[in-house]
């Protein structure tokens, strides 16, 4: 790891390829993840925003590891998008694995921009 990388390459490629496969999931939605759509009552027809929405999050980490600036503004992205997730299971009363996958993926990606954003800056 370089002096001015804010956070482990593996680390940022690790989690841009399940970003990736998790934009994929979401171009035509599994059951599962249909199902926990449904759960948390979002509409149908804003679910389409999920792709792009993640298929960037993937481009931005990947891309975070030759520009740090990249890394920060996408983890900070992703901690909003994954304390929204979690505020939409705690308001539908989806209080069981998703909301738990949800709040792993906050507290991930929340503890990753803290550290990027504590970071002296290059």
């Amino acid at each position: 790891m370089s002096n001015d990388a804010l956070v482990s390459p593996r680390v940022l490629a690790l989690l841009a390829s399940f970003q990736a496969i998790d934009a994929a999931i979401c171009v035509q939605p599994i059951p599962y993840v249909a199902k926990c759509l449904d759960d948390v009552h979002y509409p149908q027809q804003n679910r389409w925003i999920f792709a792009p929405i993640k298929g960037a999050s993937g481009i931005g980490l990947l891309g975070g590891i030759r520009f740090p600036w990249l890394a920060k503004l996408t983890l900070v992205m992703l901690t909003v998008y994954f304390t929204l997730a979690v505020a939409a299971h705690a308001r539908a009363r989806d209080i069981g694995l998703n909301a738990f996958s949800a709040s792993s993926l906050l507290a991930t990606y929340g503890t990753l921009a803290t550290k990027a954003l504590a970071a002296k800056s290059s």
